[in-house]
């Protein structure tokens, strides 16, 4: 069934919260609108046809976000007959129902497990005027195979699993996308290839739990295999991954990223915990001795990797004691940043009834006391680099471009944000455009002049800029787009251009 908006193509927004994945599955989101022929609106279009809520169950007082949200847009819908909401991702997945009984004038609620179906369900919305509830408890079909509209002309996520099979009793996020399912690796590197092909310069690949990838298919060494093969990839510059769980951490994987050349020397792995209790507690299938073994033999084979982590504070039990032990291991870990978390109950999660609950004053002085010792450390890493070359992938939202400096902002090989000067032009000799032409998606070296807890900044002029394909893209306003298999979903209005053509990729 094709119907058209009386006053050309409808238009979309949508509004992403939480994780990674859900930002990835977000782009899915938007390419499967496009195809079906909407139109993104503006960002400053505050009454779209269609708004997509893409929710995350994790992050605290997600359910009161979105129904704050939703309250807001009640009036506007009243106001512009023939809109329509519609909400996904892991809280649609958790509530269910309970979405369209507080907030009946939601139009389409949509689970983790069946994003294809969003247009389909948009359509019969429209049709019977009535608010339609579909969630399933298995995987549709596996995401990626879903049309995609990429947000970033440079960077792109490709997902090689979903779902989890570990039971840690903070997380409920096992029971809202399911055991993990793996992609074959053709598959990824199919989809890796034809980002490349479109000018994408980096890949960062995505699991709950990325490095059991092949338990399903019952090879334990294939995420090692699968990153050496992303480096046979012709013109694919980075390669990063996320997340790890130290449970599953080989020394294969630690060589791969080491031989590898385009995969990049950062590693985000949880630690969640210095105390070997807390973590018995929290189901976490590892102890502090060995969280440590694994950041040892990383920067014994990569001496320059950047380590990232996750932590929580205040789990139910924790003592003075424990929480110390996370300061000692943080200290010695030497985390180039951290994120931190205070522990929040999530209802369904075994951790939500455990005795010992920590009072909120207890949790937030904690919480205080390891952000003072996260940034000491990070700060003291950061201080290494300057005086040092880096190379920086250009991006955007990274940073504001300062305009007294004329401050750019980018991503080094090893993670970190760099704040850099563009310069007045390029230097004698130079190849290529002045500095001042640079773009999102080219590449420049510069030298590090100041490190903060968060950032480096580099106030020299550039040592070198290479323009690249991928900042072609972002010059004329192309995003890469994959295609996916549709089966009768319904289209509203003309279908969606084609993106332009592209030819292959840079040249190193």
């Amino acid at each position: 069934m094709t119907t058209a908006a009386a006053s050309g193509p409808r238009t979309y927004q949508v509004r992403t919260y939480g994780c990674q994945m859900n930002v990835h599955d977000s782009e899915r989101i938007s390419g499967l609108l496009e195809r079906a022929g909407y139109v993104r609106a503006a960002e400053a279009d505050d009454n779209p046809d269609v708004m997509v809520f893409n929710t995350c169950a994790v992050r605290e007082n997600a359910d009161n976000r979105l129904y704050g949200n939703l309250g807001h847009l009640r009036p506007v819908k009243a106001r512009h007959p023939g809109m329509q909401i519609a909400v996904g991702g892991c809280l649609a997945q958790k509530d269910r129902g309970d979405i369209v009984r507080r907030a009946p004038w939601v139009d389409v609620v949509f689970g983790t497990h069946n994003i294809g179906s969003l247009p389909v369900l948009l359509e019969r919305a429209r049709h019977n005027a009535a608010a339609e509830v579909e969630i399933l408890e298995s995987l549709d079909v596996f995401p990626s195979t879903l049309p995609t509209r990429r947000e970033s002309t440079y960077a792109g996520w490709v997902s090689i699993s979903v779902g989890c099979n570990n039971t840690c009793t903070f997380c409920i996020v096992p029971s809202l996308r399911g055991k993990e399912k793996d992609r074959r690796p053709g598959d990824i590197l199919s989809e890796v290839r034809a980002l490349v092909d479109e000018g994408v310069l980096e890949v960062t690949l995505l699991g709950q739990n990325v490095n059991s990838y092949g338990v399903e298919f019952g090879d334990r060494l294939a995420f090692g295999k699968l990153l050496r093969a992303c480096g046979d990839i012709e013109g694919l510059e980075r390669v990063r991954f996320t997340s790890p769980h130290p449970k599953d951490f080989t020394d294969d994987v630690i060589a791969a990223m080491a031989e590898t050349p385009n995969v990049c020397h950062s590693l985000h792995m949880p630690l969640q915990s210095g105390s070997d209790d807390v973590l018995r507690a929290m189901r976490r299938s590892y102890r502090a001795e060995r969280y440590l073994g694994i950041i040892d033999k990383v920067r014994a084979a990569m001496p320059d990797a950047a380590i990232t982590t996750d932590i929580i504070v205040g789990f139910p039990g924790e003592t003075e004691a424990d929480f110390e032990r996370t300061l000692d291991v943080a200290r010695e870990a030497r985390f180039s940043s951290a994120f931190t978390f205070q522990y929040s109950k999530r209802p369904g999660t075994p951790a939500a009834t455990m005795d010992g609950q920590l009072p909120k004053q207890v949790v937030q002085e904690r919480y205080e006391r390891l952000i003072a010792c996260v940034e000491e450390t990070s700060w003291a890493e950061n201080r290494k680099l300057v005086g040092e070359t880096v190379e920086v992938l250009v991006a955007v939202g990274e940073g504001r471009k300062d305009e007294r400096t004329g401050r750019m902002s980018g991503r080094a090989r090893d993670g970190r944000l760099v704040h850099f000067a563009t310069g007045a032009g390029g230097r004698p000799g130079d190849a290529g455009p002045p500095a001042g032409h640079i773009r999102p998606g080219d590449i420049v070296h510069t030298a590090i002049t100041y490190a903060a807890p968060h950032h480096l900044n580099a106030d020299g002029e550039p040592l070198s800029h290479r323009r690249t394909r991928a900042g072609d893209a972002a010059e004329a306003g192309r995003v890469p787009r994959t295609p996916g298999v549709l089966l009768g979903l319904p289209t509203i209005g003309a279908p969606a251009a084609p993106p332009a053509p592209t030819t292959g990729c840079a040249a190193h």
